[in-house]
């Protein structure tokens, strides 16, 4: 069901919910998945928050069927189910699930629309662009389309083709449009908070069961750096951090948990 729930916090909000789907903002800062720093990620804390709404008492199963950079905020859908998983997975992987997401880039575009093509190959924690592909690179495809131009700054759809990491932030970079915030690959310099404005703000998958599209929309967070129309529901923080600071309460994992033996 289509939903007006709140995750840990007013502002935090939960997409969609059934028996199947958990769909859910991910801010700035926060990880899609937990890495070997320990540091919170957005998986464990709707474990926690799905084991509490619920009641479950043992463990809680929540598929991880895609991510999104810590820095980048937006929508992300996660498996109740394994069956949910599954099928998933099986969309991602035949590329017939939609993503869209908004970038703001410094300068404008040499063409309004446009279909970048390139070669990738990982690179330690980075990832950089081929002129020849090799045995080690892949393919990565996306689409894009100017929306608005100041000149020193630019506002873009994107629609990935491929799901290759860091694929749009390399791939604008390389065309001469690199991310605002993301000195990683080229940018100026950082945001405040190290975020990047880049916002995946809609997805788009045939529902596992229900073999009905399912399309999920993220609101503008406050702060995007790009002057929009006020939407209908209350933009939420675009980092992590700003929850903490407006009074956000988040139960640490269970593994930090002293004497806990409960899986989440």
């Amino acid at each position: 069901m289509l939903s007006p729930m709140c995750f840990y916090h007013p502002r935090w909000p939960v997409f969609f919910e059934d028996n199947h789907l958990l769909a859910l903002f991910k801010p700035a800062g926060l990880l899609a998945q937990g890495d070997r720093s320990g540091a919170v990620c957005l998986l464990e804390l709707a474990k926690g928050w799905l084991r509490k709404r619920h009641a479950k008492p043992g463990r809680v199963f929540l598929g991880l069927v895609h991510r999104l950079d810590r820095p980048v905020a937006g929508v992300m859908l996660f498996a109740r189910t394994s069956k949910a998983a599954a099928r998933l997975s099986a969309q991602f992987r035949c590329g017939t699930i939609q993503k869209t997401y908004l970038a703001v880039v410094e300068g404008t575009p040499a063409q309004p629309n446009g279909h970048l093509y390139d070669h990738i190959e990982r690179q330690g924690l980075s990832c950089r662009i081929l002129s020849e592909p090799t045995g080690h690179s892949r393919e990565a495809r996306l689409q894009y389309r100017l929306i608005d131009s100041t000149g020193e700054r630019s506002l873009l759809q994107v629609a990935p083709e491929t799901g290759r990491r860091h694929q749009i932030r390399l791939q604008l970079s390389h065309a001469g449009n690199a991310i605002v915030g993301d000195v990683r690959y080229g940018a100026v310099s950082p945001l405040k908070d190290r975020q990047l404005a880049l916002l995946a703000r809609e997805i788009t998958v045939m529902h596992p069961t229900l073999k009905t599209p399912l399309r999920l929309t993220c609101p503008l967070p406050a702060g995007w750096p790009w002057p929009a129309a006020p939407e209908k529901v209350p933009a939420p923080f675009w980092n992590y951090d700003d929850f903490l600071r407006d009074g956000g309460r988040f139960p640490p994992p269970v593994w930090l948990t002293p004497g806990s033996t409960a899986g989440i």
